[in-house]
């Protein structure tokens, strides 16, 4: 059974986005949420229960420590004890390698920007389009998940933020070029799936854009319709 709504939600504020000295010491994986992103992440919970209620839902979370713990912060904002989850590896955040100095990462966030997000692959990490290759793998299971006759009404996918864009890419089939002018979603931002009359499902609120005039693309770009009247597959 399609669930009724997909409802992708961004981590709270972690130890990383507000220091970026902190990668020379602990392993992305390891990062924790700030007491700011703790109550980003019950808010965000309270919110999602006014929009589901009381139907069914099931969770799927990056296994990272920040993205568990707003699992865990949503569960009690939406006052869900015994919650039906899994814990999903593929649609945790991409690989930036070992630790390294500031000065290193930026270093390599300029590079990225000179060649493109999609295609940049991080020095012993992974580029955007291998996050797209198992975000892609990941729907097999979403859509088997989804023929079960007893799925929940709602699924909420407990992410981040390239890989939540690299997942409405993927859905929307966006092309590279418009996935590259997709601005990352805010700390518990909240992006609303919701299926239509015929089974198709239409994006509720648009994403931000960047601005166009930051990118060099050599092909023209057209940007995806956005508008939360667009009937998207």
């Amino acid at each position: 059974m399609k669930p009724k709504r997909i409802i992708l939600v961004r981590h709270g504020e972690s130890q990383g986005n507000v220091d970026s000295t902190i990668y020379d010491r602990i392993p992305d994986y390891a990062l924790e949420l700030t007491p700011k992103g703790r109550e980003q992440a019950l808010n965000a919970g309270k919110s999602l229960k006014q929009i589901i209620g009381d139907e069914s839902v099931c969770f799927y979370i990056s296994p990272m420590w920040r993205t568990r713990s707003t699992f865990e912060q949503i569960l009690k904002g939406m006052q869900i004890s015994n919650p039906e989850f899994n814990e999903e590896p593929r649609i945790r955040e991409q690989e930036w390698g070992h630790l390294r100095s500031e000065t290193e990462t930026a270093e390599i966030i300029k590079s990225r920007d000179a060649y493109g997000t999609f295609y940049f692959r991080i020095p012993d990490g992974e580029s955007a389009a291998d996050v797209y290759d198992r975000v892609s793998d990941f729907f097999g299971s979403l859509h088997r998940d989804f023929e079960k006759e007893d799925f929940p009404e709602n699924v909420i996918v407990v992410s981040h933020g390239l890989t939540i864009r690299l997942f409405l890419m993927k859905w929307f089939h966006w092309t590279v070029e418009q996935f590259e002018l997709l601005a990352n979603p805010h700390n518990c931002e909240i992006f609303i799936l919701e299926k239509g009359e015929i089974s198709k499902y239409k994006l509720k609120v648009p994403p931000r854009k960047y601005d166009s005039t930051e990118h060099n693309f050599q092909r023209p770009v057209t940007l995806p319709d956005f508008s939360s009247n667009a009937e998207l597959k």
